[in-house]
């Protein structure tokens, strides 16, 4: 019998997709990779998948796990593998608010999530521009990152247990909702940020947190990003922790914002080289209540904040947002990020984390590296500099591979000597793979491909991905 007809006996002929209608899950988003799916698969439940798995182990056939298809490192394509979509796999199990859980499988989009959470006065405290179509799947897989890090962790934080079927078919159910489970190697934080190399995930237990009662939201202009910094601590040392997000957006960035989107309106009168967006939540009942006067307290804190550091001039310029419809005018302009940087090709991308302390230092070294490799090659930058994530982007003038490898290769070498991390949260995929042989450490490549090796023996989950080839 012909595997696509062993396909369809098992999910019915609807979804199992070939042909023209592989289409929408040929190209990634930012539209740099394309490839042929041989099929995609549409399961309904982790039994249909582990069946999938099964046949697919059993015939040596690549499969490739996808989920809302917002990456931006090339990782869910591969010409000729079977795509496994989990998009009809997507029932929100229960909201636990006793608990503070959420039981959901790997097809749920985030924002439904938000929404589910929200009925009961709680939050799922991942958010990105992607979230009306990103999958819990697909966060869980690239440990996802996002606005709100630094205060609540990336997307392995907030994951207590989860579902996943690995490639031989078994599934792993290590779904406990516990805060400690200390049984031997923890096997739920393999699996995220796999990259789907290791087994499929088709379900999770997730933390939830109280929905923050009241926002404080700013746009600030600052002379530097020591200043920055320093501000950052000061309004995590008086609000008790509670900075949940402290975006950077320098000129470069509004610049081109501003081309893409002359509707919007800028924050200032006038562009700064060093602009961050700060927003404070407040969870308790007294910080929601508002003064005599009509302010919220946790608004008042911010405005003397920055107040006190205007004074002392490491604070140029500041916005707070006085409404709901201020504070959403601000997050639009942050949220156009993927939008504008990839507006504009070829786009060479550099998703990285810095110790906080080193961010201006990498910025610097860049302004004088660049021009060596290309004279006339541009960058933008935005980033989440309250953990040191840094999306800069370069726009070269020169073609060829060889150009965008020298840049990336730049990156590199001035990311390492700060000790920092080539990949912060979008992944390796197929986008840097070269990076993960140069760069990643010997024996831990080692170790990551013995345990790919143990656990997908004929590397048919997502193969070329994540670890680069020992040849």
């Amino acid at each position: 019998m012909d595997l696509i007809d062993e396909f369809e006996i098992l999910l019915g002929k609807a979804n199992v997709l070939t042909g023209a209608d592989t289409a929408p899950y040929s190209t990634d988003w930012t539209g740099k990779y394309t490839a042929t799916p041989l099929a995609v698969l549409r399961p309904a439940d982790r039994d249909q998948v582990a069946a999938i798995m099964r046949l697919a182990h059993a015939t040596r056939t690549p499969v490739v796990p996808v989920a809302g298809r917002t990456g931006l490192a090339g990782g869910a394509l591969a010409e000729g593998a079977v795509m496994v979509s989990v998009e009809r796999m997507n029932t929100i199990r229960a909201i636990n608010p006793t608990a503070r859980t959420a039981t959901v499988e790997a097809g749920v989009i985030l924002s439904r999530l938000h929404d589910a959470a929200a009925e009961q006065g709680l939050s799922f405290p991942m958010t990105f521009g992607a979230r009306d179509s990103a999958m819990i799947g697909g966060l869980l897989s690239t440990n996802a990152g996002g606005s709100n890090v630094l205060r609540h962790g990336t997307t392995r934080a907030l994951c207590l247990g989860l579902e996943a079927v690995l490639p031989d078919g078994r599934v792993l159910d290590v779904m406990g909702a516990l805060h400690k489970d200390n049984t031997g190697y923890a096997l739920r934080d393999l699996m995220i940020g796999a990259e789907g190399t290791l087994g499929i995930i088709t379900a999770a237990v997730l933390k939830l947190v109280p929905q923050p009662r009241a926002h404080a939201t700013a746009m600030v202009a600052l002379p530097d990003l020591d200043a920055a910094l320093e501000l950052l601590n000061t309004l995590q040392e008086t609000s008790g922790g509670a900075v949940e997000a402290f975006e950077y957006m320098p000129d470069t960035y509004f610049r081109r914002l501003a081309f893409c989107h002359p509707e919007l309106r800028p924050p200032f009168k006038q562009t700064y080289a060093v602009a961050v967006l700060i927003e404070l939540g407040a969870t308790a009942p007294r910080d929601a209540a508002t003064d005599p006067e009509g302010r919220l307290p946790m608004t008042s804190l911010l405005e003397e904040a920055l107040a006190r550091q205007m004074e002392t001039g490491k604070v140029i310029d500041a916005v707070v947002a006085q409404s709901g419809a201020q504070r959403a005018e601000m997050w639009q302009r942050r949220e156009l990020a993927a939008e504008i940087t990839f507006s504009r090709q070829p786009a060479v991308d550099n998703d990285i984390a810095l110790p906080l302390d080193h961010v201006g230092t990498f910025l610097a070294r860049m302004e004088t590296r660049l021009p060596e490799i290309d004279a006339g090659a541009e960058t933008i930058t935005v980033g989440h500099l309250g953990d040191g994530n840094l999306h800069y982007v370069v726009w070269p003038t020169l073609c060829g591979d060889a150009i965008k490898e020298a840049i990336r290769e730049a990156v590199e070498d001035e990311v390492a000597a700060l000790g920092g991390s080539f990949s912060a949260e979008h992944g390796i995929g197929l986008s840097k793979l070269s990076t993960m042989e140069r760069r990643k450490d010997k024996v831990a490549l080692d170790v990551m491909r013995a345990i790919k090796t143990a656990l997908d023996p004929d590397d048919i989950m997502n193969p070329a991905k994540l670890l680069p080839p020992t040849g």
